[in-house]
């Protein structure tokens, strides 16, 4: 079963990772730069969720682990991010399992190998 970091630029408080497969980087000490985020990602086979796409950038020059799915959805009401991951969050997983960057705009997911 997959494992999540959730970045620091998601809400913390949300129904969809409120489980085990979920750590939020809030909840980890010390972790500050993205490169210790990664490199936290990377030591614990977690998959980085997040809306920063400096994680994206560098998974592209980069063999996984980690992997990233970079939401890219633009500004949204919590109530309308939430409904997004909700409705496309199996879909999410299915192309994350394949692919070590899955974009996930308002209406496509972008998966790259």
């Amino acid at each position: 079963m997959a494992r999540y970091l959730i970045d620091e630029n998601l809400p913390y408080y949300f129904k969809l990772w409120n489980t085990d497969q979920f750590e939020h980087v809030f909840d980890i000490r010390n972790i500050k730069t993205d490169n210790e985020i990664w490199e936290y990602a990377k030591k614990n086979q977690l998959i980085i969720v997040t809306k920063d796409s400096d994680f994206s950038n560098r998974i592209m020059y980069n063999t996984p682990p980690p992997k990233v799915i970079h939401i890219r959805s633009g500004n949204l009401r919590i109530k309308q991010l939430h409904s997004l991951l909700m409705n496309s969050w199996k879909d999410i997983e299915v192309e994350v399992e394949n692919h070590k960057l899955v974009n996930v705009f308002l209406e496509p997911i972008e998966s790259i190998s």
